[in-house]
């Protein structure tokens, strides 16, 4: 669990009192996350998520919280954010910016099928069919720019080996261009723990606060190195071929996403492998925050230079 910010009934039944969603029935923190403190909150008029923010400055947030209902509002299975009695979406509880969204059914998957992994490829081509008309933008602050200050900032604490894997796949990305490729919004985040199922059908998509207008298919790739990958880091075929498939047959790649797809998969488990080392290496501090092994990254960006998937 990662709670930063601790809150009070008090404190939360004021944060309430702007609302319109009846009396507060219970609330507690949510057994995942990373970057910002979250909440399950129940009311007598519904069941929410009540998140605050850790990170991003109040100004970025209406980019979030538009997406997520204009997804919603066209059909994509994610949390609506819910207005105040003032119609805004972003509010202030306990010092940080907080905002409200509907709590969706479904749980998240440990070990992802395929079915389940055909589920989220076709919701997925669908945000990608539909996200490029968003008119809001915002950059990806984890792009590259980031990726040379967090590695400034960790190789000190690496050992030998993964000063040289660092270093290596640093100056491999900077030699990449893909200027052709198509730019959308992208959730940037789609992980295991970011989508709800009951079965094998999809009933939400949550946690869009990494959203940003980047390339479309490195979205495809940061989702495929966690839900396409064995414990060891290696790519299940089985499960990767059904999901690019089942997206290829409502979003094709052209041929510059097919020959920028290896670059692209060692750039997805580059950023997430940096952001693990970062975290790892300099906790937050709040209680009960976790922290996920930086070495899954690091195996998985190692399997990806030694045997390139191609499309």
């Amino acid at each position: 669990m990662s709670v930063y910010t601790q809150v009070t009934q008090k404190q939360l039944l004021h944060f309430l009192a702007g609302y319109d969603l009846g009396e507060l029935i219970d609330y507690q923190g949510i057994l995942a996350g990373i970057e910002n403190t979250n909440f399950f909150v129940d009311t007598s008029q519904g069941r929410f998520v009540l998140t605050l923010f850790e990170q991003h400055k109040p100004r970025e947030l209406p980019y979030f919280l538009q997406f997520m209902a204009y997804l919603a509002e066209h059909d994509i299975p994610s949390a609506h954010p819910i207005a105040d009695q003032q119609g805004h979406y972003l509010s202030h509880l306990n010092g940080k910016p907080a905002a409200l969204v509907q709590r969706l059914k479904g749980k998240d998957v440990k070990q992802p099928n395929v079915a389940q992994c055909c589920s989220l490829a076709h919701y997925l081509a669908k945000i990608h069919q539909i996200s490029p008309d968003f008119s809001g933008f915002r950059s990806n602050d984890r792009g590259a720019d980031w990726w040379y200050k967090t590695a400034q900032r960790v190789m000190p604490r690496l050992g030998t080996d993964e000063k040289r894997l660092l270093s290596h796949e640093l100056d491999y990305q900077s030699k990449q261009q893909f200027s052709n490729l198509t730019v959308g919004v992208i959730h940037a985040d789609l992980f295991r723990d970011n989508a709800l199922f009951e079965g094998d059908e999809l009933r939400g998509i949550i946690d869009f606060y990494c959203a940003c207008n980047d390339y479309l298919l490195y979205d495809v790739a940061v989702t495929v190195n966690d839900w396409c990958v064995t414990p060891a880091g290696q790519m299940d075929e089985t499960r990767l071929y059904a999901f690019l498939d089942i997206y290829q047959q409502i979003h094709p790649f052209d041929g510059d996403e097919k020959q920028a797809w290896p670059q692209l998969l060692r750039a997805a488990a580059l950023r997430f492998w940096l952001s693990r080392l970062q975290d790892f290496h300099f906790p937050r501090d709040g209680e009960l925050t976790q922290t996920k092994e930086p070495k899954v990254f690091q195996n998985i960006l190692s399997h990806h230079i030694t045997q390139p998937q191609v499309l």
